[in-house]
């Protein structure tokens, strides 16, 4: 049981560990407005997805979440124009003969 114990606490406290921010200080303009600085992902400076563009936008605050997702409706609704989804319903064999 003690093993178990040591087990959970260790595995929680390396999870507070590796989301712990590795610095405090803010950029002046975030700090102005009383955000955090957005980071790039790994590797990754800029999105390549229009989905990814908008997220940024919306994260940093250049878009109001209405907005986004009107973006989102209109490009969902632009793919579909583009590139309808048809789903076969009856996979027994000989129903599409």
């Amino acid at each position: 049981m003690m093993v178990l114990v040591v087990a959970v606490v260790g595995l929680i406290l390396a999870a507070v560990l590796a989301l712990w921010p590795l610095s405090t200080e803010r950029e002046p303009a975030e700090k102005a407005r009383g955000r955090a600085p957005v980071t790039p992902v790994r590797g990754h400076s800029e999105p390549t997805t229009l989905e990814g563009i908008l997220a940024g936008q919306l994260v940093r605050g250049e878009i109001t979440q209405r907005q986004y997702l009107r973006a989102l409706e209109n490009l969902a609704a632009r793919d579909e124009e583009r590139h309808p989804l048809i789903l076969r319903w009856d996979d027994r064999p000989g129903a599409w003969s």
